[in-house]
């Protein structure tokens, strides 16, 4: 082996290869080192060495190396997932990200780029349907909204969350809040088991008597038990076909021993996201219905969420209620619209 001074020739050729390399070119050139190696001394190799260390410290890979280790996600289970002082990304359900972190994603998300992939990408990877997209898209904030939507559906981690921005090529984004997600998780994961002390105004209702949690509906029905014909047709038109809506019928889905007053209000504030006022001279001098119309009208004041839709399916003798005046309706008793009263009905009731 020939040497220059001391030192191997081949150690001198392996440095002056990594010199290259770790200077910003994307291969060794070994022809380059082939043909000048004769010609360079030991002293010039030396400074070659010096200079790289000056212009490319190694704090800066050293950095992506860490980087590389934090975004590391791997289920529990595979190599390297349960080791010390790591997290199990998959355990943490998204409800953990706060709002400082859903804010800089939408910051990066919401703006359609041509270049890279933007949240309608990750909405599709998410399993959400064309539809649905195109409703979020008319949002200010549909990065915001499709994490809320998400993080109800099973399989919903924050794991998942960074499997798929790497599958949409947006690692940039894991890059810059890896630790702002990674404090996130750690504190839902540090918190104390919080117990709630037992308060009956705190109970929830629930029409399942095993205790489950309360059950949810697209619409709730108000009606008279006089119109419950029409209410039978509504069941059919709108559960049993395409729509697969899920109606809250309350002589059906509520078991007796409810207080009709709590139990409506519960209803129709949190566990049903529309109300369907059935309209007839009944509902008119029903004090149930008058509560419950009124009660749906104070959240939603103006008809700014389209929360309340009034529906004639038969004359009325009566004036029509000056409360609902404002609010467009859904008419049966029209021959030239009521081939479309379903079509529209069930289109209304399926929006987000």
């Amino acid at each position: 082996m020939k040497c220059i001074g001391s030192t191997p020739r081949s150690w001198f050729l392996g440095s002056f290869r990594r010199v290259t390399s770790t200077s910003g070119s994307r291969k060794s050139h070994p022809s380059f080192s082939k043909f000048l190696l004769p010609e360079i001394s030991a002293g010039i190799l030396v400074s070659a060495l010096d200079f790289s260390e000056r212009r490319f410290p190694k704090a800066p890979f050293s950095r992506v190396r860490c980087i590389h280790k934090m975004t590391s996600c791997k289920k529990k289970g595979e190599e390297g997932g349960d080791s010390p002082g790591t997290i199990d990304f998959y355990s943490v359900p998204v409800t953990a990200l706060k709002f400082t972190v859903r804010k800089k994603l939408a910051l990066f998300l919401n703006p359609k780029n041509v270049v890279a992939a933007d949240w309608r990408e990750l909405a599709e990877e998410m399993g959400f349907h064309y539809l649905e997209i195109r409703n979020y898209d008319r949002l200010e904030n549909p990065t915001g909204k499709l994490l809320e939507e998400w993080q109800a559906k099973d399989g919903s981690s924050v794991g998942k969350l960074m499997e798929l921005l790497r599958k949409v090529e947006r690692e940039n984004i894991l890059e810059d809040f890896m630790s702002a997600i990674e404090m996130d998780c750690k504190q839902y994961l540090n918190k104390p088991l919080q117990v709630p002390s037992v308060d009956s105004s705190d109970r929830k209702s629930s029409d399942d008597p095993s205790g489950g949690p309360p059950e949810l509906y697209d619409a709730f029905i108000c009606y008279c038990q006089a119109d419950i014909e029409f209410v039978h047709e509504m069941i059919k038109q709108l559960e049993q076909t395409d729509y697969k809506l899920k109606l809250c019928v309350f002589d059906r889905d509520v078991l007796p021993g409810s207080c009709i007053w709590t139990i409506s209000s519960e209803l129709i504030e949190k566990r049903c996201k529309r109300m369907v006022a059935v309209i007839s001279d009944d509902y008119l001098v029903s004090d149930d219905c008058d509560f419950q119309t009124k009660f749906a009208l104070s959240l939603s004041p103006g008809a700014r969420d389209k929360r309340l839709i009034p529906v004639k399916y038969k004359q009325i003798k009566k004036e029509f209620p000056s409360i609902l005046r404002h609010i467009t309706i859904c008419d049966y008793t029209n021959p030239s619209t009521k081939s479309w009263f379903w079509k529209r009905l069930g289109k209304a009731l399926s929006q987000p």
